[in-house]
């Protein structure tokens, strides 16, 4: 969540950045933060002044008793009671007016950066690059749920009687182009520095609020109600989660996890033929990875995650582009989002199979995730993450864009995963 000193001290910059998410009301909600942080300053500072007046009238007391004059001790006594009934309303108001000004700081998205544009949906977007040859396909090409049919390699009416809509059942050479894809990406991650770690899949509420799914996004999260847990909806949850109220050396800077997890999104409302096979699940695999980083570093980090995905799908032989994702895009924690677009070449159509995001202090601020400096001072750190890869739409495209009369071309580089090289 945003700072209150950051809204005081850059007001003009985070009104703006709110109307660039298109928050019509910003200037309103900006005030009423403004409001209960003095409030909660005031009865703050009114207690301090009635404290100090209790620890004098105390030690008057004591002096009075000693010197016999129990009458005079008394009548001072009168007004401490009166003062531990001023103290505890105080305690009470600066208690309700935290309260209330966390509950609103929740509500509150992230300030877009400098370089994100203005815009209301993703037609806005802007494209940064574009890279690879769009493949021609032959005539009678297919849509890569016809084609998992045909080559009988992933089946939705199974998930659909074991569990329901959007929960497939992967079998024979998909299942293991699915644990093929997720070696790869997990290797290649490694290769570049990344510590593998494998966290749950169900977290508690604290999580969920760390990394701002809640209250964001409750209504697209699975949740166990027996144990107030939560189904992941991504890895970036558990995994940032490690550093909770945590305060690192900056030393240990940066720090970078990896981690493969199941994932589990509701997606309600979502309908469509853009929603067909594996184009939206309720369940899928991705590969994660998250950087915390030093404020000064977090920019370049941003830059090199977006480079390190282009390159895994560059290793795929799948055609891509960039997008910088405008303010009425972007996702509510975010201060700058880039989203890798695959080309599906039987779609017809580009395809979402990552977004590499830089939250600078947004998570950090409500996770309480500090390092120390070389000054000894603390601050927070910068937290990243990234979709290194969210796999079904890296096989859709894979399956679409390598297909032939004779059958489905695997990429070269899974060769050696997969035992195989074509379905």
């Amino acid at each position: 969540m945003l700072l209150v000193n950051q809204i005081r001290e850059n007001y003009d910059l985070v009104l703006a950045g709110l109307q660039k998410r298109n928050i019509s009301n910003a200037a309103e909600v900006l005030a009423k933060v403004i409001a209960l942080d003095d409030l909660r300053k005031s009865s703050q500072s009114q207690r301090d002044q009635i404290q100090a007046e209790a620890n004098t009238i105390s030690k008057q007391i004591g002096q009075l008793m000693k010197e016999g004059k129990t009458e005079e001790a008394n009548a001072i006594r009168e007004r401490t009671a009166e003062i531990k009934i001023q103290i505890k309303e105080l305690d009470e108001q600066n208690a309700k007016a935290e309260e209330d000004l966390r509950a609103l700081l929740y509500t509150i998205p992230n300030v877009p950066h400098t370089s994100v544009p203005s815009g209301k949906t993703a037609e806005d977007n802007e494209v940064v690059l574009e890279h690879g040859q769009i493949p021609s396909l032959f005539e009678g090409k297919l849509p890569h749920w016809e084609l998992i049919k045909k080559h009988d390699i992933i089946d939705f009416d199974l998930g659909i009687k074991i569990t329901g809509a959007g929960f497939p059942v992967y079998k024979g050479k998909g299942a293991r182009l699915q644990r093929a894809l997720i070696n790869f990406f997990l290797d290649q991650a490694l290769a570049a520095g990344y510590l593998e770690v494998q966290p749950p899949i169900l977290v508690n509420e604290d999580s969920g609020y760390g990394t701002g799914q809640l209250p964001d996004k409750e209504g697209q999260m699975y949740f166990a109600s027996a144990d107030n847990l939560y189904l992941i909806p991504t890895a970036e949850v558990p995994i940032t989660n490690l550093y909770r109220d945590v305060i690192l050396n900056e030393g240990d800077l940066p720090i970078k996890n990896v981690g493969y997890t199941p994932c589990f999104r509701r997606e309600a409302g979502s309908w469509g033929a853009h929603v067909r096979g594996l184009n939206r699940l309720h369940q899928f695999d991705k590969v994660e990875i998250v950087q915390i980083t030093h404020p000064d570093q977090s920019y370049e980090a941003l830059e090199s995650m977006s480079s390190y995905v282009q390159g895994l799908l560059q290793k795929l032989e799948l055609p891509y582009r960039v997008l910088r994702l405008c303010g009425g895009d972007m996702g509510f924690t975010s201060a700058l989002t880039y989203d890798m677009e695959v080309y599906s070449a039987a779609q017809e159509r580009w395809l979402e199979v990552s977004s590499v995001s830089n939250f600078e202090t947004y998570q950090t601020n409500r996770l309480k995730l500090r390092f120390k400096g070389e000054d000894k001072k603390t601050q927070l750190a910068h937290s990243l993450n990234g979709s290194a890869l969210a796999l079904p739409r890296i096989v859709a495209a894979i399956l679409e864009n390598n297909q032939t009369p004779e059958g489905i071309n695997m990429p070269k580089v899974l060769h050696p995963y997969l035992g195989f090289d074509k379905i």
